[in-house]
């Protein structure tokens, strides 16, 4: 063979190896949406028609001392189909039972909550900073109950991975604003989003100071519409890296589209 066609050939393979690996880039980068598109999805993944559920709640402290509360819970999606509402109540014990909260989800502006307190035979509103305060003395913050605006963060996919056995995106996230920062009390989110469903099954959270704050996990998922692709989990933890404490809460009886009231989310119907 001459070595002017030997170099022929090797150049020809060298530019037919370059355009296929291009071209498989492009096909993967194509077949994987953008962070955005992702957070879109994860934004959704939850959100059915209406739920009914009964939890159990766990507080562990740092020193390993539980301490376990018993909660109602309902949701139903608005007549939007983006934004939903919800109101739980807390069945026991005897401290805690009757307070109640009730979130309802805007998409055009500032979220609602109210929470009563039978003590005081009150119900308090509570504003935008409340969001990054504990929920009912929990690890989750009233801001982790009410599904985060994709468009209050901003947001990249840093790559994707396994977690466990399922294969998931790793989005990063961090606030579009000084507002979104200062009320939810995170500097930067970090969630790991498993393909399949788009759940959050992972997340690691930093304080404003960035330091790591909370770690989150979401187990047995469960898609409860699958019609609409919808997805519930069975038990969800959040750990406060700082203090050492955790929350876990386990969703023992679950019905789904069965029809619930409008009444139910009313501020009448939360200090019943």
């Amino acid at each position: 063979m001459k070595p002017n066609f030997l170099r022929i050939v090797l150049t020809t393979a060298l530019l037919y190896a370059a355009a296929f690996e291009s071209s498989s880039a492009l096909k993967a980068q194509e077949a994987s949406p953008d962070a955005v598109e992702i957070m879109k999805r994860n934004f959704v993944s939850g959100k059915l028609r209406d739920t009914t559920q009964m939890m159990t709640m766990v507080l562990i402290d740092a020193r390993g001392i539980r301490r376990e509360r018993k909660v109602e819970s309902y949701s139903k999606l608005l007549e939007n189909g983006i934004d939903q509402t919800r109101i739980a109540r807390f069945l026991s014990p005897p401290d805690v039972i009757g307070t109640a909260t009730l979130t309802r989800e805007n998409s055009a502006g500032d979220d609602d909550i109210w929470i009563y307190l039978p003590a005081m035979k009150k119900i308090r509103r509570l504003v935008a900073s409340n969001k990054k305060d504990s929920f009912m003395g929990s690890d989750f913050a009233y801001g982790d109950v009410i599904t985060p605006k994709v468009d209050n963060w901003k947001h990249t996919l840093l790559r994707t991975e396994k977690c466990g056995s399922e294969d998931c995106y790793v989005v990063e996230s961090v606030p579009a604003s000084k507002d979104v920062e200062r009320n939810s009390g995170y500097g930067k989110r970090v969630q790991w989003i498993e393909r399949a469903s788009y759940v959050t099954i992972r997340g690691e959270y930093s304080d404003l100071a960035g330091r790591p704050f909370k770690e989150f996990h979401a187990y047995d998922l469960w898609e409860a519409d699958k019609a609409l692709h919808r997805w519930l989990v069975k038990k969800i933890t959040m750990k406060n890296v700082q203090t050492g404490s955790i929350t876990e809460i386990a969703f023992d009886e679950m019905k789904v589209n069965t029809g619930v009231k409008d009444e139910v989310f009313t501020e009448r119907y939360l200090a019943r």
